[in-house]
């Protein structure tokens, strides 16, 4: 197996901190950046480089380097459209830019399905499938703008894009606390009852996707591919095995679709009258991801 250089970003995140051990265990040497600098002195074996992908240089990042595994990003379903532009455009603009006159020989971007999110039921979605007409958030539209820059990327360096399913690892920080607080005195209201289909991802498979994809590169290079565990299960299902997992047995109580999606819009309008527009505890996408099934053709 070659050894590389590999500057991954994110790498503090639930996925980054899977990947880079992944890395590391191969043989490659791995800089690494991220928010979290606790986490990022603790990555053992790395060459941790703290930097702000918008404002900071980044050429003395990626020179050098062989491949860059773009996996940093806003991810949240609410938030003040302008930062997912700086944090999801604007970065990841820049990190090619920088990538290609560095030299680097391929640069693997971490995208998202949440581009599909709509208020239907989609089973068997493939990289063809036709985008809903609104993206559901600001998170998913400038994702999906920042896909395309790096499909479009003109140069000598391969550029690749997966699409990670709901992905799931010791470290998440999205979906499993969100589930949790959304119980309410061992109740969870679900839309539809929780009998929307949903892939889960082990991040490790995300990691070994993403390893593939850079060995893979000179072949494939503006390709995109959606990435899932590919066993669809019912959220309800989910939901009540995670939690009872933590000691805690609910009961599910079903909740109209459409009633959920009517809430979620009307609490985003009052969130946004609030000082600092905190993200309110339902959303249009989270309504939509809950409410309506989700499965890829892999």
């Amino acid at each position: 197996m070659i050894s590389r250089k590999i500057l991954v970003t994110g790498a503090t995140g639930g996925l980054g901190r899977i990947v880079v051990p992944m890395l590391l265990a191969q043989g490659h040497h791995v800089i690494a950046t991220g928010r979290n600098g606790a986490v990022g002195e603790s990555l053992a074996g790395t060459q941790f480089c703290p930097a702000d992908l918008v404002h900071d240089p980044l050429l003395p990042l990626v020179r050098g380097a062989d491949v860059v595994l773009h996996l940093a990003a806003r991810s949240s379903p609410w938030g003040p459209h302008n930062q997912f532009v700086r944090d999801n455009v604007t970065a990841t603009q820049r990190l090619l830019d920088c990538a290609e006159q560095a030299g680097v020989g391929a640069f693997i971007f971490a995208s998202t399905p949440s581009i599909y999110v709509a208020s239907q039921d989609q089973l068997g979605i493939t990289e063809t499938t036709p985008l809903p007409p609104r993206f559901a958030n600001s998170y998913a539209a400038t994702k999906y703008a920042a896909e395309q820059l790096v499909r479009q990327h003109r140069g000598h360096m391969a550029t690749i894009s997966l699409r990670p399913r709901a992905i799931i690892s010791p470290y998440d920080s999205a979906l499993l606390p969100r589930l949790i607080r959304a119980v309410r005195d061992d109740q969870l209201r679900l839309p539809g009852g929780g009998a929307a289909l949903v892939e889960l991802t082990d991040a490790r498979d995300v990691a070994a996707a993403m390893m593939a994809a850079m060995d893979r590169a000179p072949d494939l290079h503006g390709h995109v591919y959606n990435i899932s565990g590919g066993q669809p299960l019912p959220l309800g299902t989910i939901a009540t095995h995670l939690l009872h997992t933590m000691g805690q047995d609910i009961h599910i109580t079903p909740v109209s679709r459409q009633l959920a999606l009517m809430a979620g819009t009307l609490l985003e309008n009052a969130a946004r009258f609030w000082p600092g527009q905190p993200e309110p505890p339902l959303t249009r996408y989270g309504a939509m991801v809950l409410g309506w099934s989700q499965t890829f053709d892999l």
